[in-house]
């Protein structure tokens, strides 16, 4: 049996979504080709999100970022492309894409693209780095 990539994302039922939740994913081996070229272009995409009603399942996702493989692709459209499918997929509460191209005639590009669902509001953060390290009681 062959495996080939695909356009489709599946998703399944966020198992928690009455609480907001930071799932990040990393996919160190993207490829695409240059449009003008045709030569590979590489990168490493960084997917970070808040899930709302959905996830995206990760067999789907690795087919689908293998998909453009043998597509020509500008760095900018393609991670655009692959933000809107994925909101068009899941509509998460907040998803992150970024694009992290390796080098290409001297040049590294990175491209960050957000999409907030309407209404959302995010909680805010918590800084943890102001407390001190627990140290042992002296004798």
């Amino acid at each position: 049996m062959t495996t080939k990539s695909s356009k489709s994302l599946q998703t399944f039922p966020n198992p928690a979504p009455a609480r907001d939740y930071h799932i990040h994913m990393q996919i160190p081996e993207f490829t695409c080709l240059c449009p003008l070229t045709g030569q590979p272009d590489f990168a490493r995409f960084d997917i970070d999100f808040i899930p709302d009603k959905k996830c995206v399942e990760l067999k789907s996702l690795k087919l689908y970022m293998w998909s453009y493989r043998d597509e020509g692709a500008f760095h900018e459209k393609v991670t655009n492309t692959i933000l809107d499918d994925l909101v068009k997929a899941m509509s998460p509460r907040f998803l992150r894409v970024t694009a992290r191209w390796y080098v290409r005639g001297g040049i590294y590009t990175n491209v960050v693209v957000e999409h907030r669902k309407r209404g959302w509001k995010p909680a805010p953060r918590v800084d943890l780095t102001s407390f001190d390290v627990a140290e042992p009681a002296a004798n």
